[in-house]
């Protein structure tokens, strides 16, 4: 796997298409939210960059739209969000897609923040066409059958009326119920083996019956594998600060980037396109 410190420097006229997901953004982690800045600075230097795709858990936790569109105008010109929403507002200027997928931190996320800078909701799976080969594309934790109590609570809290019920509570209650189910979250998956909160293999041979490869994050555990004998999985990396007792310390991503021959049509379809995953890292 190829590392680069900027996107640019992956064959800049090339780069068609960047792939991202579990940034966990939150104003208690700033290095997150710096290198993500970063990453958004390389996207707008990209000069034929057609789509960022972002797979869900963008933010830590979302507890609502409102959180941030009642804000007055003075707040929000204060807010840590601000400088995100400004760059996608500019890379969507300059003709980029924003796509953004559900995660299972931030499913409360709605239409009307991605109105603010010209992004789209998608749902998942999102099929997307690379090269000859189709690719399936979600954020991850609906492939984790083996955690049958997950599963049971991603069905309740993923249904309209369950979000419509915490949507209508006031925001303070909402904050408890979130640091409620982050604290339940975090006992329950200490005491729970490592494979259940893997993907299941037959729960990815079933997602590959009708494309040729899988891509999706959630699990932090990024490589590619080989599915099947002629199909592949490939797995986002969260986004993690490494070296913090350093003085310098350090971003590092496992992202995907769809590219295409610099003398080539613009289509995601022609035969040149290829997809590869590769390490983006940021000194802090």
């Amino acid at each position: 796997m190829q590392r680069f410190n900027h996107l640019i420097t992956t064959r800049p006229h090339q780069v068609r298409q960047v792939l991202i997901s579990d940034l966990h953004l939150s104003p208690q982690e700033p290095a997150l939210v710096q290198a993500f800045l970063a990453l958004l600075d390389d996207c707008l230097a990209l000069p034929a960059l057609k789509c960022l795709f972002i797979l869900g858990d963008w933010f830590e936790v979302w507890l609502g739209d409102d959180v941030y569109l009642s804000l007055s105008e003075n707040e929000q010109a204060l807010h840590w969000l601000t400088p995100l929403i400004s760059k996608l507002k500019q890379l969507r200027i300059n003709g980029c897609e924003i796509l953004v997928m559900h995660g299972n931190r931030d499913f409360l996320l709605g239409q009307p923040f991605c109105n603010l800078f010209g992004g789209e909701l998608i749902e998942e799976p999102y099929a997307l066409t690379i090269g000859q080969q189709r690719y399936r594309l979600e954020h991850g934790d609906a492939l984790c059958t083996d955690d049958k109590k997950y599963q049971f609570f991603r069905k309740i809290m993923r249904h309209r009326l369950t979000q419509w019920y915490l949507l209508n509570k006031p925001l303070e209650k909402r904050l408890a119920i979130a640091e409620n189910m982050r604290q339940k979250s975090q006992q329950n998956n200490a005491n729970k083996a490592a494979y259940i909160m893997d993907v299941n293999d037959e729960a990815v041979h079933q997602a590959l019956t009708a494309s040729d490869a899988l891509l999706h994050g959630h699990t932090h555990r990024p490589n590619v594998h080989q599915a099947t004998s002629d199909k592949k999985r490939y797995v986002l990396g969260d986004w993690r600060l490494l070296d913090e007792d350093k003085r310098q310390s350090k971003v590092s991503a496992v992202i995907g980037a769809v590219t295409n021959d610099e003398h080539s049509n613009d289509s995601f379809s022609s035969n040149d396109a290829e997809f590869e995953l590769f390490e983006f890292t940021m000194l802090v």
